[in-house]
């Protein structure tokens, strides 16, 4: 990404003297060829993103679960209970940092903070409207793909270094998940990108902009999208370690998994980890095979609806309403769905979903080929 374009992506944010005097100090120094203080400044709205995929994320969670056990979830603090996991973010802030004795105190350490880059860097590469894109790789969805794979050194640094048998069965359970899952997943991706004809996110979602809306996206504009499409989201329940794919950490069996021996603020960032992967594998899927931020309504004569709701601002409404609307559907299974066996996942992630993902992957080569 070049300074120009990172200069213009920070911009907004630069809306006092002090904040551009701060910017002109760091001016002098560079990260990856790159002045510091603009680095900085791009990365600040993904922080922001970050941490509210994960406040209203677990509040969300709170109550949709509350709903569908005909509870009212938390009520006490803030109206209806709004302000309940900032108390509680504050109240793990100031908990003890408690290290086992007998554990790996460097992996203990870094094996939260692994995790939480591993979901992080993938914002990158989101383009959150036309002109709102941390970095437009021409490879950004393989590299969206990939540095998820950084998540599976957190989680056995965590469960390793802990010395505790709970969160080393976890630990194993979540990488052999993850890393067999990853497979199917991939092709699925695959499959939107041979539709596009390119790797570039930005330019995926580009290709899916027209007057007629949601008719334009490639979920609509060809009847064997579904099935990666369906393939991809059973994926990625799996590689966020989301109900039914949540035995990493099955309380009836591991106590907490991979986490178990972890408290306050390290505790609190694995769960940052985990809510922002759910947004990333959500707005990837958006991105792909839902227009990303282009708007679902059409022109209709006279009304032109898709017109009135496109733009940078409508853009990053789009994709954040279509990724946290998928964030609701992962909630929704979790309450709705047992958790699988061992046995039964690694038999519908290698005899089920990777054949049907080869075929899709066949099956959209020959429609792109043969179907104008």
């Amino acid at each position: 990404m070049s300074s120009t374009a990172l200069s213009q992506f920070s911009m907004p944010f630069l809306m006092g003297n002090s904040l551009n005097s701060w910017s002109e100090a760091l001016a002098g120094f560079y990260l990856f060829g790159l002045p510091l203080g603009l680095v900085i400044l791009a990365a600040i709205p993904l922080v922001f993103i970050a941490l509210y995929s994960l406040t209203y994320g677990v509040y969300g969670e709170r109550k949709i679960s509350a709903f569908m056990q005909d509870r009212l979830g938390p009520m006490e603090v803030g109206k209806w209970g709004i302000l309940q996991t900032i108390a509680d973010i504050l109240k793990l802030l100031q908990k003890e940092d408690i290290v086992p004795a007998s554990a790996d105190k460097f992996l203990f350490v870094i094996g939260p903070g692994v995790l939480f880059v591993g979901s992080f860097l993938a914002f990158a590469v989101l383009p959150f409207s036309s002109a709102f894109i941390g970095a437009s790789l021409n490879v950004g969805l393989f590299f969206a793909i990939g540095i998820v794979a950084i998540e599976v050194v957190g989680i056995l640094a965590a469960g390793w270094g802990s010395n505790n048998k709970w969160s080393l069965y976890g630990a194993v359970r979540s990488v052999a998940q993850i890393v067999s899952y990853e497979i199917p997943a991939a092709i699925a991706l695959l499959c939107g990108a041979m539709m596009a004809g390119t790797l570039d996110m930005q330019q995926i979602t580009v290709l899916q902009s027209g007057t007629w809306g949601f008719a334009h996206f490639f979920l609509f504009q060809s009847p064997i999208a579904w099935l990666p499409f369906l393939i991809y989201f059973i994926a990625s329940l799996a590689e966020v370690n989301r109900a039914p794919f949540d035995i990493p950490e099955a309380e009836s069996e591991l106590v907490a998994g991979y986490f178990t021996e972890y408290t306050g603020m390290k505790f609190a960032v694995i769960f940052l980890a985990e809510y922002g992967s759910m947004f990333m594998v959500s707005a990837i899927i958006s991105i792909v095979f839902l227009g990303g931020w282009n708007s679902p309504l059409p022109n209709l004569g006279a009304i032109a609806l898709n017109d009135w709701t496109n733009g940078p601002v409508w853009g990053a409404f789009w994709i954040i309403s279509k990724g946290f609307f998928f964030i609701f559907v992962q909630m929704w299974l979790r309450w709705t769905l047992p958790r699988l066996r061992v046995d039964q996942l690694m038999y519908l992630c290698w005899k089920v979903l990777t054949p049907f993902a080869f075929i899709s992957f066949v099956l959209t080569a020959i429609w792109e080929v043969y179907v104008p």
